[in-house]
């Protein structure tokens, strides 16, 4: 685990497609581990098939804001927010880029880029619902922010009971963006 001073990430798709259940995972599992955290979420009028996206700030120390203009980190699972939040990026940042879900290639060449078939890799799993999981474990695996561990131990703090059965294919869709980042 490499030594955190701040990360601001964004995650950003369509609604529907857990991006703001990743950004609760990462800011619950940053406080399982003692470290500051921020989540804060934004969605348009619908809420499923309409756009979503959440800012996330980890920190050692105290966050002096928890919205960033210029993140460190941006995980796009669809095209329009590609094209929103690539140009913001820092530069060296990391963009993790669902490659199935996106048109075209990222344009700057000054970013840390992943390109995964994040819903593709669901889909084998059995559960394409489980594409945010795959994209969660290639940022967690990529970044070290947070330990896996913790990230399990938030969805079972945080998940319904209703949706606790689910548990062990979401940490199978965790482990396999893993998997996908090591074979690279």
């Amino acid at each position: 685990m490499i030594t955190l001073k701040e990360e601001k990430l964004i995650v950003a798709g369509f609604g529907g497609q857990g991006v703001l259940l990743i950004g609760r995972l990462l800011a619950y599992a940053g406080m399982i581990e003692n470290k500051h955290v921020t989540w804060i979420p934004s969605y348009g009028p619908e809420m499923r098939g309409g756009t979503a996206n959440c800012t996330v700030v980890i920190s050692n120390n105290e966050i002096g804001s928890p919205i960033t203009s210029i993140p460190d980190s941006v995980i796009v699972m669809n095209q329009p927010s590609l094209d929103k939040f690539e140009p913001i990026v820092k530069e060296k940042g990391l963009l993790i880029v669902n490659s199935e879900m996106i048109t075209r290639k990222p344009k700057r060449k000054d970013l840390d880029i992943v390109e995964i078939p994040i819903n593709k890799i669901a889909r084998n799993i059995g559960n394409e619902k489980v594409a945010n999981m795959v994209a969660l474990g290639a940022y967690i695996d990529k970044k070290q922010i947070v330990k896996k561990e913790s990230i399990y131990k938030a969805m079972k703090k945080m998940l319904p009971e209703r949706h606790q059965h689910l548990i062990p294919l979401n940490k199978k869709a965790i482990n396999e963006g893993i998997k996908f980042l090591m074979k690279k």
